[in-house]
């Protein structure tokens, strides 16, 4: 078995809050950027990804991927794999 290391790369991420109207219209803005749809369900945030539809809660990051893409990750992933720059 081999072993790798993730290549240092810098994302843009926005953390979904559900009762910030400013952290709406930024998520927005952000989403807005991809020709991939989103919406919302009650709480939650759903992204159409490159893998299929992808629910995001309260708490975790959408993040640009480095193609443009969107994805939700859970925030305790997300503190463990990124750092503020």
């Amino acid at each position: 078995m081999s072993k790798f290391r993730k290549k240092p790369v810098i994302i843009d991420a926005v953390q979904f809050k559900t009762e910030d109207i400013l952290n709406h219209m930024e998520l927005a803005e952000f989403l807005r950027l991809s020709e991939r749809r989103h919406w919302r369900d009650g709480n939650d945030l759903i992204i159409s990804t490159l893998e299929g539809e992808m629910r995001a809660g309260p708490g975790d990051w959408i993040i640009k991927g480095v193609a443009g893409e969107f994805y939700p990750c859970k925030n305790d992933i997300f503190k463990m794999t990124y750092e503020p720059v």
